[in-house]
């Protein structure tokens, strides 16, 4: 077994005691890509007795994550990095930065173990019990994470966000909750009718996407629902000896905007983040793209897992070069979550 790294949805606590949660499995050798998630603030809905946090990114979309990096820009430059690999400016934080590495494994261990908890806490421990018993899959292979994970949930509003640690496991945990939310007597169940209708007007709203495109992927998200009361989420996440790259194997060069339908042939890596699709490219509708258009890769986690083999899907997002160490190009892919798209793209499925 390979040494444990920082894998996506750990959280990281700086020196200055900001929250940064983790994006993706591969980084580079001296920082970690993640996020911003939580500043110290007096008046924060997030935190235990003075010890208050404000949420600062307040949605999972590139125009908010920019407002992020704008105010890592304007506080704390040293979190604000220019990536020659990925062509992109992003947030990661410097390891000689790193005041202690959250991990959702841990945490939930923690909770299993604990002789006193919350309610919010309790509920974590049952519905683990529930998938692991369902799906077959152990305990130690589950993690919480989000505000749970760092202690500064509130038990009025906080969400259960899980992760599930290894390809096997991530597929039994999918189709096990399938089978869950189809049964009556399970406490878990998929979104109710108003909840929908919420994420449904949000997503049109935030994603700029039609009714038909944002009730189709709503339906699709096997990874959501309610637990009792209580929204959930869980997140698939590799191991280390299941990544197959390494950070800086390849370059991304920009080639601009592009609209393409293509066939998805394989979607063995949809459902991690980044999520990727390989494809058969069918027609171009905006921009230059040519046959070796093979593979689409998202940064936002909507599109995750929402296509199936075999069907025709519409990609709107920024066209890269895939060049290897030596420097030869050896394929195209399409990035769906760049900041040069600016929350105009997009993976959707083309219904026959």
């Amino acid at each position: 077994m390979m040494l444990r790294g920082f894998r996506d949805r750990d959280q990281l606590l700086t020196r200055e005691g900001l929250f940064f949660t983790v994006v993706g499995n591969l980084h580079p050798e001296d920082r970690i890509i993640s996020y911003l998630k939580y500043i110290p603030n007096p008046g924060g809905k997030w935190g235990r007795g003075k010890s208050r946090y404000a949420r600062m990114l307040q949605y999972y979309t590139i125009p908010s994550l920019l407002d992020t990096i704008r105010y890592l820009e304007e506080k704390y430059r040293h979190y604000v990095w220019f990536s020659e690999e990925l062509g992109i400016k992003m947030s990661a934080v410097p390891k000689e930065y790193v005041q202690r590495h959250y991990k959702p494994e841990e945490k939930l261990s923690e909770l299993l173990n604990a002789r006193r908890r919350d309610r919010l806490e309790e509920a974590v421990v049952n519905l683990v019990g529930l998938i692991s018993d369902e799906s077959g899959v152990a305990t130690t292979a589950f993690g919480v994470t989000g505000s749970i994970l760092v202690g500064i949930h509130n038990v009025k509003f906080s969400d259960i966000d899980l992760t599930v640690y290894g390809v096997s496991n991530s597929l039994k945990v999918k189709e096990a909750l399938t089978k869950i939310y189809d049964d009556s007597e399970k406490p878990v169940k998929r979104l109710p009718p108003g909840k929908l209708q919420y994420l449904l007007n949000r997503r049109m709203r935030l994603y700029h996407l039609s009714r038909e495109d944002a009730e189709l992927i709503c339906l699709r998200r096997w990874n959501r629902g309610v637990f009792g009361s209580i929204d959930f989420s869980i997140h698939p996440v590799k191991l280390e000896e299941e990544e197959k790259l390494r950070f800086g194997d390849y370059r991304f060069k920009p080639k601009g905007i592009v609209t393409v339908e293509a066939i998805v042939t394989d979607t063995s890596e949809a459902m991690f983040m980044p999520c990727t699709y390989r494809i058969e490219p069918m027609r171009v509708l905006e921009g230059e793209a040519g046959p070796d258009l093979t593979t689409v890769t998202s940064f936002e986690g909507l599109y995750a897992d929402i296509a199936l083999e075999g069907e025709a899907i519409r990609v709107r997002g920024k066209l890269e070069a895939v060049i290897d160490r030596k420097g030869r190009i050896m394929h195209h892919r399409v990035l769906v979550g760049s900041p040069e798209a600016e929350g105009y793209d997009y993976i959707v499925v083309v219904k026959s």
